[in-house]
């Protein structure tokens, strides 16, 4: 049986997220408004899991973490870290690639208020196992923020309670190491929640795993 790590681009299996795609597209009809696909290293040794896309980040551009204030974050240190290579821009018109790296969220369309429902997230799952699946380096996975971390671990068939929440925290499912980092969004930045030097040591210590 092949795997289905993408939805399609009119993926109809969570209603409420379908209206808000079409909601989405009468008022935009110029952005992406679809699930957005994983990108990055198809062998890469670290995923990054985000929960869903931004309306005005990947909902617009297509690509996660390209768009909205995270993106910014992200990529600097995902380029610091030697993760990431070119230039970024936030509309997605950029010559950006990920080495041994990969970036893909566990609800793939933008739901409402930037929060998806529980049926949404495992509704979704399948594509976030078969995603898993297909990346036959992996080593390290880091999560961004606690409800990824829960989707990853529920993913593996874990409890959303196998492993510590918070930052830094570390587990294991899988055969894989599970590091959590608070999300790089705006509020966990621009309250000093997150640092610069917080998140880029998340990566810093996802190298060294990888490499041990």
């Amino acid at each position: 049986m092949s795997l289905t790590p993408e939805p399609a681009r009119d993926c109809p299996l969570c209603p409420r997220l379908v209206e808000y795609r079409h909601e989405n597209a009468r008022k935009d009809p110029d952005w992406w408004n679809g699930p957005a696909p994983s990108f990055g290293d198809p062998n890469a040794r670290l995923l990054i899991a985000g929960l869903a896309p931004g309306r005005t980040g990947a909902n617009r551009t297509g690509r996660p973490f390209t768009g909205d204030h995270a993106g910014w974050l992200l990529y600097d240190t995902l380029k610091k870290t030697g993760f990431a290579h070119g230039t970024y821009d936030p509309d997605g018109h950029d010559d950006l690639t990920l080495t041994d790296c990969m970036i893909t969220n566990a609800v793939r369309c933008a739901p409402p208020g930037n929060k998806p429902l529980p049926i949404e997230e495992t509704t979704c799952r399948p594509f976030l196992i078969d995603r898993l699946k297909l990346l036959p380096n992996l080593k390290v996975i880091v999560t961004l923020g606690d409800v990824s971390r829960r989707n990853i671990l529920k993913a593996f068939g874990r409890p959303g309670t196998a492993m510590p929440a918070g930052h830094g925290a570390e587990g294991q499912a899988g055969g894989y190491v599970i590091l959590n980092s608070y999300h790089c969004s705006r509020l966990n930045t621009n309250t000093g929640r997150l640092t610069p030097e917080m998140f880029e040591a998340i990566f810093e210590r996802a190298k060294a795993l990888i490499a041990a």
